[in-house]
């Protein structure tokens, strides 16, 4: 058995506030995998894993039971005798809409981009203050 972290050192190396571990937990999608003696949370590395999935699906917008339906098909620790089987089709939707996703946060990112380069150049245009 790996070695267990207090939720702060889980928030240092996911980069989660508290808050969102906390809200991940009591939603069900990460629930740690021990409590101290004290009470604290108590997380192992696949916890930790599972939570850099969790956040790499957010800016997709897939929703919680969404998150929860992929963490099974994605996290081989997660699947139980009942199989947490999710069919080639079910799978092939969800890359679908992944790689959606990705082209408007892309066509985002590149307005956004736009946007700044436009400031960058006003800034250099006017007088130095």
């Amino acid at each position: 058995m790996g070695q267990h972290m207090q939720i702060g050192e889980v928030a240092e190396r996911t980069g989660l506030s508290l808050r969102t571990i906390r809200y991940y937990e009591e939603v069900g999608l990460v629930v740690p995998s021990a409590r101290s003696q004290g009470g604290f949370r108590l997380y192992t590395e696949p916890d930790v894993d599972r939570l850099d999935l969790v956040k790499r699906m957010k800016p997709l917008g897939f929703q919680l039971d969404e998150m929860g339906e992929l963490l099974a098909v994605l996290d081989p620790a997660a699947q139980n005798e009942d199989g947490a089987t999710i069919s080639q089709g079910r799978l092939r939707e969800f890359a679908e809409t992944a790689d959606q996703r990705c082209a408007e946060l892309r066509a985002k990112l590149s307005n956004a981009e736009q946007f700044a380069e436009i400031l960058r150049a006003r800034l250099s245009a006017s007088p130095q203050q």
